[in-house]
């Protein structure tokens, strides 16, 4: 089974990543450009066939590991 996870910061979260490349768009004209925020993907292969218990799975290792729980949020989704 394979999935998705996406990790970004929470809102009202200072995200510098975002504020740089908002600011590069702008130099390069890009003037309506008003808010950007990085995120990070995560692809994840499972030996798993039940996809409750792979969501179940894939929640604790983002808990313990591809998020930081206090000022990031991840949603996971199962593409195959």
């Amino acid at each position: 089974m394979k999935a998705k996870i996406e990790v970004m910061l929470k809102p009202g979260v200072f995200d510098p990543q975002g504020k740089v490349i908002m600011n590069a768009l702008h130099h390069l004209d890009y003037h309506t450009v008003t808010d950007v925020r990085a995120a990070k993907l995560f692809y994840v292969e499972l030996d798993e066939k039940d996809p409750a218990a792979a969501k179940k799975l894939l929640e604790k290792m983002s808990d313990e590991l591809f998020a930081n729980p206090v000022i990031e949020n991840f949603h996971i989704e199962i593409v195959s």
